[in-house]
């Protein structure tokens, strides 16, 4: 059963709110966050203004809690691997031989997974699109914004000394960091395909 807007709300607020317990890192974090407060704004004006499903608001609240976690430790320190020791008694890292954090990897994955499903139902239920146009407009609009969002770490990373700019991009020694970022938000994006590409084309 998919919960209501206001318990995706709540969840996902408390979600945020606990992120800023003892935070390790308040300056950095207030920055990386500062993109997720957006996010809340732009959520309950587009739900206000043209509506959203619930399913679409719940996908969209994940996406933008687990950016909340994720920026609590800058992406590059979130403790997962901890976590799936302390739990499961299982090294996530080890398991599949990753020597970097790739909690980064996660939210850019969960961008492209996450806001498209809204895309297509606005685009569909606004514009009159068929759903499979809707589809392939909705995973350009991930693309176009994901690189929008590697030209705005770049700008941001000319503007800070090498030691922060490498804490706020994350890159962790990866040249190609920029890239395989805008490609697992576009594979995220691309898993909608199935029952996009399937759905009874309009007359």
């Amino acid at each position: 059963m998919i919960p209501s807007k206001r318990i995706s709300t709540f969840i996902m607020l408390l979600i945020f709110a606990a992120s800023w317990i003892n935070p390790p890192w308040p300056m950095e974090q207030a920055l990386h966050s500062s993109l997720t407060v957006i996010g809340f704004a732009l959520l309950w004006r587009f739900s206000a203004r043209w509506g959203i499903t619930r399913r679409d608001f719940l996908l969209i609240a994940v996406f933008l809690s687990v950016h909340s976690i994720a920026a609590r430790w800058l992406y590059s320190n979130v403790p997962y691997d901890a976590w799936g020791r302390a739990l499961f008694d299982v090294s996530i890292d080890q398991a599949f031989g990753w020597t970097r954090n790739h909690a980064d990897r996660l939210v850019h994955f969960l961008y492209g997974l996450c806001l498209t499903p809204a895309a297509i139902s606005y685009l569909t239920a606004r514009r009159g699109l068929s759903t499979r146009l809707a589809f392939y407009i909705a995973v350009s609009a991930v693309m176009v914004t994901s690189l929008w969002y590697e030209w705005f770490e770049f700008a941001i990373a000319m503007s800070l000394s090498d030691n922060d700019a490498e804490a706020y991009n994350g890159q962790q020694g990866d040249i190609w960091d920029a890239h395989k970022d805008m490609m697992l938000a576009t594979v995220g994006s691309l898993l909608w395909a199935w029952p996009a590409l399937r759905a009874p084309r309009r007359a």
